[in-house]
């Protein structure tokens, strides 16, 4: 169970990067500021629909998804690589 766990923490980060990714470059493009939520949504769009609930106990995928994207937005995702 551990390892689906992992692996479902690096799918799911590797998703929210994408969505930074994307959501930075339309913020440029169009000069229109972004919020997370913007960056949750868009990750949400792209998740199928038997995705798990990937929770913290009793926190939402959305609000791990969240911390994921200003994590990376901060580069505290990125402060121990």
């Amino acid at each position: 169970m551990a390892d689906d766990y992992e692996s479902l923490v690096h799918d799911l980060i590797a998703r929210t990067e994408r969505a930074v990714e994307s959501v930075a470059n339309l913020a440029v493009e169009s000069n229109i500021t972004f919020k997370i939520q913007d960056i949750v949504d868009a990750v949400e769009r792209a998740l199928p629909a038997d995705y798990p609930e990937a929770t913290k106990g009793h926190v939402a995928r959305r609000d791990v998804i969240a911390e994921m994207a200003r994590d990376i937005l901060s580069g505290e995702m990125y402060a121990d690589a």
